[in-house]
């Protein structure tokens, strides 16, 4: 198992998303920093880009404030580097097919992998044509992290028997963002996973508050939180930091 698995090893894993260069380089080192020491289990670092269509508008809008200051994927690559001076948890890109292709897959994968990164996800990559990413990703040794969506219906266990890392169970139709209550059934999902892998599976997609914690948690190996977190540097900027590690100790704690 990769270091990915460490983030599920005897407890549920919070994971944790931002946006990479948002708003700026320092600030967003600083803000990935205040996150990992507050007690996130694995981040996802997202690689801004200019057409993100599984985003809602809070992180489209990170995405344009991050290019907007200078982003770019060998910049995401070097926070990854300047992370990995300090710590070991496990770090997975999230990005879309364009810009790897863009970037060229092997260069891209072996870039990535050099800098420290485990595993990637690409929302727009349908499972049936991941050969290729899945492919480079694991000639430079990272995981390819499969979605499963309440749309995935008899798909779901082949998926799962084929999941690398950890799986990312989509919790509802639409983009990702807040939402005020979750109302797909989980655990049907989560049961055809579990019969089909011991992959650990995490619920993302609409987690904000620590009780929506709390109760996803309860069904699946870890929760991912993304837009709430967003949400906190596009109101507090520089101040980010310190909001965000209140706010990742408040989730912990509920997971």
């Amino acid at each position: 198992m990769s270091r990915i698995g460490n983030a599920f090893n005897n407890k549920k894993a919070f994971i944790a998303f931002l946006t990479a260069g948002d708003p700026d380089y320092e600030t967003s080192l600083a803000n990935f920093k205040a996150v990992i020491e507050a007690g996130a289990d694995l981040i996802e670092v997202g690689i801004p880009f200019s057409d993100p269509i599984a985003e809602g508008p809070v992180i489209q809008e990170a995405d344009i404030r991050a290019l907007s200051s200078g982003m770019t994927t060998d910049k995401v690559f070097q926070l990854v580097k300047d992370l990995r001076k300090d710590y070991d948890l496990p770090i997975v890109f999230m990005t879309y097919a364009n810009p790897v292709y863009h970037y060229g897959a092997d260069k891209f994968f072996k870039n990535a992998s050099e800098a420290g990164a485990d595993g990637i996800i690409i929302p727009d990559c349908p499972f049936e044509e991941r050969g290729e990413f899945e492919d480079s990703a694991a000639k430079y040794g990272m995981d390819f992290i499969s979605m499963i969506a309440p749309t995935s219906e008899d798909r779901i266990k082949t998926i799962a028997a084929q999941a690398k890392g950890f799986i990312y169970v989509v919790s509802s139709l639409g983009v990702t963002g807040v939402r005020s209550s979750i109302t797909t059934d989980l655990d049907s999902i989560i049961k055809l996973i579990k019969e089909a892998t011991d992959t650990p599976a995490a619920i993302g997609f609409g987690i904000s508050t620590p009780e929506q914690a709390a109760t996803m948690s309860k069904k699946a190996d870890g929760v991912i939180v993304g837009s709430a977190m967003v949400r906190i540097v596009a109101q507090y900027g520089k101040e980010a930091p310190a909001k965000l590690s209140e706010y990742v100790k408040s989730i912990k704690n509920a997971v």
